[in-house]
């Protein structure tokens, strides 16, 4: 056998060996059902579409006034640990629940993580993680209404929200709290994604009568500033979303509340969107939270976890 032959060999072997051994990732969709009160669920994917519930409740709630999980939020990173915001009451508390996991089976404490210093401040909404890889640091967007401080347009005064944010490295020193977003209405539910280096777009939920609908804003970095709102891309109702980045195509997934359905519009630029409700399919009972991945083995084990045991 010719040397030519030998080196294609090595370099074939080499190749499939480093191919097989590139470890399966599944797509995880953080959940809870509605009244929020008994804690975090799950679902997975292979293909970040066809979703299928992984049974139980993985992190029960315990930290705010009315001790509930809604809007979780989550962000796996570099090193393997799974970091996880939510909404910890409706009205009353000034922050948000967080914890951390390696395994999304064995947690962290519980924190309360507190951002808002003025106490007419009726709630924290729907904390949104997003990791800066550059800086190394956590983003979190959240909106709150504080009375009296915008124009309220259409909005009763403790409905008038605006999205602010802090940074932090751990969670243990938090940065003093900023206005992340003003787009003259009240706006709620805000997600980031990156699609190239100084290229974000921001996700919102413009909250205001009559228009509680879907639109993007655009910045060259993910502080902002952000670009005036766009024209919204879903009809009114609408709210959650959270995005997945699928070969060329974005998903964003969103809870079309009043309807009670679960539906997803695709995009290549986030400027022209097309339904994509046929393209998916999701368990009955799923609110929204965020989609991220997670190794094959850590799936695996709770869906063992989560099969019933037979009696003895």
């Amino acid at each position: 056998m010719n040397k030519y032959i030998i080196g294609w060999a090595i370099f074939l072997a080499l190749t499939l060996s480093a191919c097989g051994s590139a470890p399966k990732e599944y797509y995880l969709f953080t959940s809870f059902h509605e009244p929020a009160t008994e804690g975090l669920r799950f679902l997975y994917s292979e293909d970040g579409l066809h979703w299928d519930s992984i049974p139980g409740i993985w992190l029960r709630p315990a930290v705010g006034k009315q001790q509930v999980m809604r809007d979780p939020s989550m962000v796996r990173t570099p090193d393997g640990v799974f970091h996880l915001v939510w909404t910890s009451s409706w009205k009353g508390d000034l922050g948000f629940g967080y914890a951390s996991s390696k395994d999304l089976i064995h947690w962290s404490e519980q924190q309360l993580i507190h951002v808002m210093n003025d106490t007419t401040t009726v709630n924290v909404w729907a904390p949104e993680l997003f990791y800066d890889e550059t800086e190394k640091q956590f983003i979190v967007v959240w909106a709150s209404c504080v009375p009296n401080r915008f124009p309220n347009g259409d909005e009763e005064e403790k409905n008038n929200h605006r999205l602010y944010y802090i940074t932090t490295k751990d969670f243990q020193t938090i940065s003093d709290t900023k206005l992340f977003y003003d787009p003259g209405f009240s706006c709620i539910d805000a997600t980031i994604v990156k699609r190239a280096d100084a290229d974000y777009v921001m996700v919102l939920k413009d909250n205001s009568r009559p228009n509680r609908n879907l639109k993007v804003a655009f910045a060259t970095s993910p502080y902002g500033p952000y670009s005036a709102a766009s024209l919204p891309f879903t009809e009114s109702f609408t709210e959650g979303p959270t995005v997945a980045h699928l070969g060329r195509q974005y998903y964003i997934y969103f809870d079309a509340y009043k309807k009670k359905t679960y539906e997803a519009v695709k995009t290549t630029d986030f400027i022209h969107f097309y339904n994509a409700n046929a393209d998916i399919s999701i368990p009955n009972g799923h609110k929204h939270g965020t989609i991220f991945k997670a190794s094959k083995e850590v799936v695996e084990k709770m869906l063992t976890l989560s099969k019933p045991r037979k009696e003895s």
